[in-house]
């Protein structure tokens, strides 16, 4: 490119030679100034086509890299059909428009509040759950207000992003049928008193459902906040509870009185019994053996009649004399017994 030394010199005003500092006045050409030289560069200009291909490799080359966080899962598609997975790092993959990346994270665990309040978690111990999903009826017909909390996490992400069109909906769905079947076969105090149980069962009713639909989410925990009544019936289920405690009280004294007696009734009644079988074997044994002991003097008395008899009257005799005091013998020939007897006063010493 020329410059036009002269038109330069004609809009500037100067008249001095190339590399002159104020010497002859020649006409030779003199340099451009800067403020010529960057308004030629800035009317310099690239090619539009150019300008378009290096933005479309910048923007398809951005794209083409990508880097998988840890505790996350990249899901590829090609063509929006699902083609791989890809584990925490750096990849590649085609450009946008050919595969599309969808990072789901597998570590995190999410939560869905069914029936609670924002004050649920302040510093405020108040619970003031909504009755549009906590309120549920029991199985022994009455209402109660039963809040809940689902924790969980993704286990498969190619089934939660491709199997289901609304994975949460679902969750939140299934979550309310679980807990609605759990509390409809119980009573209003042990949705009261038994939510970890509540909590255990629904879970697992939950979990069984999620594996059939193919959701790919995983349960964590199921956490029962403060179970009760609606406002309006409070006062009278207050009034119940008491009478049922009143009741159970009355039902505790009388099991223990009965606990008390009937047992040392039974005590009694048994030591009754062994004492009459303790006789009852004591008699018959004592016959039993009466009975041999006739029998067997008997048959001595069988073999030897005389002398047996004579042994048995001696015996007998023998025990009964003792027992007589004092005693008179009297000769069967003696035809007076005067000489035997002394009826004087004063006189004891002879007769005894």
């Amino acid at each position: 490119m020329n410059w036009d030394w002269d038109k330069l010199r004609e809009q500037q005003g100067q008249k001095k030679p190339f590399g002159g500092g104020g010497g002859s006045g020649g006409d030779g050409p003199t340099p451009p100034q800067l403020d010529d030289l960057m308004n030629q560069f800035k009317n310099f200009r690239l090619p539009g086509g150019l300008i378009l291909i290096v933005l479309f490799l910048l923007f398809f080359g951005k794209s083409m890299i990508y880097t998988v966080g840890v505790g996350e899962v990249g899901i590829i598609q090609q063509f929006g059909k699902y083609s791989r997975q890809t584990l925490p790092g750096l990849h590649f993959k085609l450009p946008i428009g050919i595969e599309k990346l969808t990072k789901v994270n597998v570590d995190i665990i999410r939560k869905e509040e069914f029936g609670i309040t924002e004050n649920q978690y302040s510093a405020r111990t108040t619970q003031a759950p909504r009755d549009d999903v906590s309120l549920m009826l029991t199985g022994d017909l009455n209402v109660g207000l039963v809040p809940w909390l689902v924790q969980y996490r993704i286990e498969d992400p190619v089934k939660y992003l491709f199997e289901v069109e609304s994975p949460e909906n679902l969750l939140r769905d299934m979550a309310e049928a679980s807990m609605r079947l759990v509390v409809g076969d119980r009573t209003i105090n042990e949705v009261i008193i038994k939510r970890d149980e509540i909590a255990m069962a629904a879970k697992e009713i939950l979990q069984k459902e999620l594996n059939e639909a193919q959701t790919g989410i995983k349960v964590s925990t199921i956490e029962m906040k403060k179970t009760n009544v609606p406002g309006p019936v409070q006062p009278s289920f207050n009034e119940v509870n008491r009478a049922q405690q009143e009741k159970e009280t009355m039902i505790y004294k009388a099991r223990e009185a009965y606990n008390t007696a009937i047992p040392a009734a039974r005590g009694e009644a048994e030591r009754t019994i062994r004492a009459a079988e303790g006789y009852a074997l004591d008699r018959i044994n004592r016959a039993k053996g009466d009975a041999s002991r006739f029998l067997s003097l008997y048959e001595e008395y069988a073999k030897a009649k005389e002398i047996t008899s004579r042994r048995i009257y001696l015996e007998r005799m023998a025990e009964i004399l003792p027992k007589l005091g004092r005693k008179y013998i009297v000769d069967e020939k003696q035809q007076n017994m005067l000489p035997l007897l002394n009826l004087g006063p004063g006189k004891e010493a002879i007769a005894k």
